[in-house]
């Protein structure tokens, strides 16, 4: 009995990660195929790829999908789905700290002052409340990783665009 739960759990989780991979609306130009495949290079499973990220594009050196998995109880959950090269600019969380989980393919995050870290799927840092930094994709790789952050008095300082020479260095 115990096998079989077990067997229905693992088929249930399978079903989601397949089924929500490829949610998107009709008139939503993601190319979910390419970064499907490009993530499943480092991870099995690829987190739901979820909307442009039009609210934040600006804050943005190339574009991003975000896709809300969870909130409510104080708590919010999403994953962000980068295109090579594309990372935030420097910013600041107030009200929260920051947890990221890397989930699927390769990227980045650094903490002012201190050297830039690769992210890949089952690496997670948490960025103190206040502490600037920025995070995204590396060169060459699409990278997704979950955000988890407190709900309520939250607000976000953007910044500076991370230096373009700094980045090209990274490897």
């Amino acid at each position: 009995m115990l096998k079989v739960i077990k067997i229905a759990v693992v088929l249930a989780v399978f079903s989601f990660s397949i089924a929500s991979a490829a949610v998107q609306t009709a008139d939503e130009e993601v190319p979910v195929k390419e970064a499907t495949k490009s993530l499943q290079k480092t991870s099995k499973e690829v987190f739901p790829i979820g909307s442009p990220n039009v609210n934040y594009a600006k804050y943005f050196t190339g574009k991003s999908y975000l896709y809300p998995m969870a909130s409510g109880n104080g708590i919010n959950v999403a994953n962000v789905t980068f295109e090579p090269s594309c990372i935030n600019n420097w910013h600041i969380h107030h009200g929260s700290c920051q947890i990221l989980v890397g989930v699927g393919g390769i990227g980045w995050y650094q903490i002012w002052g201190q050297e830039p870290v690769k992210m890949i799927p089952g690496i997670s840092v948490t960025i103190p409340e206040g502490v600037k930094h920025w995070h995204g994709a590396s060169k060459d790789s699409w990278f997704q990783h979950l955000s988890i952050m407190q709900e309520g008095e939250v607000s976000n300082e953007w910044l500076e665009p991370v230096n373009p020479s700094e980045y090209a260095k990274l490897k």
